[in-house]
């Protein structure tokens, strides 16, 4: 019985800081005229927070490795109300173009209050293969060039008192089946930049940094993917895009979407056994 009360006051607590954090205060005058430097921006969640900062009147420079598809989303976004809309087509998997892309949106806009770390490289959703290769690949898009991108603005953000917005998962937080080179770069982005936000506050610099854990989205990609695999209801993309647009401008140092990915990180280290076998349940896998 004590157990169980000590479970239900601790759960109760878990809700009300979920309660308390989602208070909207964000106001959206503040993003018209801001200088946001997006990536990952040709589709999904990223290409819908362009259309979200194109709204609130903002200034934008999209990259993605697609120039077709960038195109179009730029001259949406000029038509939604984006002051400005200029993309730079680039390929994270090349280390130089993580620096050349910082200093496109330096002269572009001649500043930046923003910088939304969204791409990630394709990676397959399954069991761990032993493709080492692939895994040195994908930490140079995901975590390296997050890094690389960051460094170079960071001198410019200082000035502006802006925001860093990383984009994480839930697989960022806690370790999942079918996903371990993808979880071990956001667990790398979770560590680093939790680390430089201390940094940060430390040097007297005033850079918020926001993190943004996410649970199944409904992209084309991650639906493809997890189709079958997955017993799991996502979420819609343009929902989590303003949640991350909001939680940005409002300098929160989190941002959990759905709702339900704070929740499950507020009680991941509970019950480990008892969430792993949650976990592998929510899978349907059979061995041959």
């Amino acid at each position: 019985m004590r157990v169980m009360r000590w479970l239900l006051c601790g759960l109760a607590i878990v809700v009300g800081l979920v309660a308390f954090s989602w208070r909207d205060t964000f106001e959206p005058d503040s993003l018209s005229g801001a200088r946001v430097l997006l990536t990952g921006a040709s589709t999904g969640i990223g290409e819908q927070m362009a259309y979200h900062y194109a709204r609130f009147g903002a200034q934008l420079v999209l990259t993605a490795r697609r120039e077709a598809e960038l195109q179009k989303v730029a001259q949406r976004c000029l038509k939604l109300g984006a002051k400005k809309a200029v993309y730079y087509a680039a390929d994270m998997a090349s280390p130089p173009e993580s620096e050349k892309l910082a200093h496109f949106a330096l002269q572009n806009l001649g500043g930046l209050d923003y910088v939304v770390l969204n791409h990630i490289g394709w990676t397959p959703f399954r069991m761990w293969d032993g493709d080492v290769d692939h895994a040195r690949w994908l930490m140079q898009v995901n975590f390296i060039s997050s890094v690389a991108i960051a460094s170079a603005a960071l001198p410019d953000l200082a000035k502006s008192k802006g925001s860093l917005i990383v984009i994480s998962s839930l697989a960022g937080r806690i370790a999942m089946p079918f996903t371990s080179i993808y979880s071990a770069t956001k667990f790398a982005l979770e560590g680093f930049f939790a680390s430089l936000r201390n940094e940060l506050v430390m040097q007297k610099k005033d850079v918020s940094i926001t993190m943004c854990v996410l649970g199944l989205i409904d992209t084309e990609s991650a639906l493809n993917k997890t189709k079958g695999i997955v017993n799991q209801e996502a979420a819609p993309a343009s929902e989590a895009a303003l949640a991350i647009v909001k939680g940005g401008a409002t300098r929160a140092m989190e941002v959990f979407y759905p709702w339900t990915t704070q929740l499950i990180c507020g009680v991941r280290d509970w019950f480990p056994a008892q969430r792993d076998w949650i976990l592998r349940d929510s899978y349907n896998y059979t061995t041959n």
